[in-house]
C-alpha cells in the first residue's frame, strides 16, 4: 500500500507545488553560493601569480625586457586574468610576433613567445622604413638594432610583401653567380620586376611570372661575364625586357649590347 511519504504524486497539489518552488530556491541559492565564491576568490589576494615564465627562443629581447614591459599592464590574479587581453600585451612588445598564455597552478603564467626574425628592410611609397620577417609580414621595430644586419631592400605596392620575399629567395643564389649580391629588389605598380646588385648595378628584369623572371635571370648571368670581360668594365645597368635578349651599359661605356638570339625569351 502506497503511503504519500513513498509516493509524492499522492500529497495534494498545493504541497507539491510549495516543495517544486523550495527546491527551486534551493537551487537558485546554491549556485548563487558558488557563483559568489568564485567572484570572490577572483578578487581575493589568493592565487597571486608569482611567476611570469618565458618560453621560446629570444634573440631580439631579454626576459628581464620583456616582463619589465607587460607585467606592470596585467592585472589579476591566476583565476581571473584574461588571457586574450594579457596575449595582446605581450604582443606589443616590442620584436614579439605571436604569444601564447597558460595558467599553470598554483602561481605561475606561462608565457610562449616567437619573435620576429627580419628578413628584409621595407621602404613604403612615403619613403617610410619598416621591416620583413621571413614570413612575409611588415612589422614595426627599432631600425637601429638591425642595422648591422645587412637586410635587402623592398619596395612595392601594399600587401606584396609576400611574394617579394618568395621571388628574392630564388633570385639570391642566380645573382651570387655574378658576384655580386642582390642588396635591393623593386615591384612596380605594372608588376615589373627591379633589382640593385652591391656596387650600384641596376637591372631590369621585366613582369612574368617568377619561373619566368628567374630564368629571365639565369640566361642574362650565364652570358653577361662575356661581355664584361671583353670590354674589361664593371656591369652599371641591364635590361631584360628585351625580347630577343637583353641590352646592357657597361661602366664608361654608353653603347649597348644584346645577347645572342639564342636566349630568347617571350613575356
Amino acid at each position: 500500500m502506497a503511503t504519500l511519504a513513498s509516493n509524492p504524486d499522492l500529497l495534494p497539489f498545493d504541497v507539491r507545488l510549495m516543495n517544486g518552488v523550495a527546491s527551486l530556491l534551493y537551487g537558485l541559492a546554491g549556485a548563487g553560493l558558488l557563483a559568489g565564491g568564485v567572484l570572490w576568490l577572483a578578487r581575493s589576494p589568493w592565487l597571486p601569480i608569482r611567476t611570469i615564465e618565458l618560453e621560446g627562443e629570444l634573440q631580439r629581447n631579454s626576459v628581464a625586457a620583456v616582463r619589465a614591459n607587460a607585467a606592470p599592464q596585467l592585472s589579476g590574479n591566476l583565476l581571473s586574468i584574461d588571457l586574450d587581453r594579457a596575449r595582446t600585451v605581450f604582443e606589443a612588445v616590442p620584436w614579439v610576433r605571436q604569444a601564447s598564455l597558460r595558467r599553470v597552478w598554483p602561481d605561475r603564467l606561462a608565457v610562449q613567445l616567437e619573435e620576429h626574425r627580419p628578413a628584409a628592410l621595407w621602404v613604403d611609397e612615403a619613403g617610410d622604413e619598416r621591416l620583413v620577417n621571413n614570413r612575409g609580414e611588415i612589422f614595426e621595430a627599432n631600425l637601429g638594432d638591425v642595422e648591422d644586419d645587412g637586410l635587402p631592400v623592398f619596395s612595392g605596392p601594399p600587401g606584396t610583401a609576400v611574394p617579394m620575399l618568395a621571388l628574392y629567395r630564388r633570385l639570391v643564389p642566380v645573382f651570387d653567380g655574378l658576384g655580386r649580391p642582390l642588396r635591393e629588389l623593386h615591384l612596380s605598380g605594372r608588376g615589373s620586376w627591379q633589382v640593385v646588385l652591391d656596387g650600384g648595378a641596376r637591372i631590369e628584369l621585366g613582369r612574368g611570372s617568377d619561373d619566368e623572371v628567374v630564368a629571365r635571370s639565369e640566361r642574362f648571368v650565364r652570358t653577361v661575364g662575356q661581355l664584361t670581360q671583353r670590354w674589361q668594365r664593371d656591369l652599371e645597368y641591364a635590361d631584360l625586357r628585351h625580347a630577343d635578349g637583353y641590352a646592357v651599359r657597361l661602366r664608361g661605356i654608353t653603347t649597348t649590347a644584346a645577347a645572342p638570339a639564342a636566349h630568347k625569351t617571350k613575356r
